[in-house]
Order: C-alpha cells, then sequence, then structure tokens
C-alpha cells in the first residue's frame, strides 16, 4: 500500500491541497460571480413584476 510510505503520503497531501485552492479560486473567479448576477437579476425582474 503506497498510502503508507511517507513520500507518497506527503505528495498526496500536497497534491490535494494544490488542487483544493486551484478548485476554489476558479468557482470564486468564474463561476460564482455569474450565479450571484443571474440571481440579482431575477430578483430586479421579480420586483418589477409584482409592481405591475
Amino acid at each position: 500500500m503506497p498510502q503508507v510510505i511517507p513520500f507518497f503520503f506527503l505528495n498526496q497531501i500536497v497534491s490535494s491541497f494544490v488542487i483544493l485552492f486551484l478548485l476554489v479560486y476558479i468557482f470564486s473567479v468564474y463561476f460564482l460571480p455569474l450565479f450571484t448576477l443571474q440571481q440579482v437579476i431575477r430578483i430586479y425582474i421579480t420586483k418589477l413584476s409584482k409592481n405591475n
């Protein structure tokens, strides 16, 4: 089992943190702003339709 060998264990931990950091960065820069903008637009449209 290579997971028990310290070299592989350290390698897995480092790669996991790097992948986690990249995923958080990519989601926060590219995907999440689109969803928040979409929610704001939906709320605005809903408020406009309630006024009529």
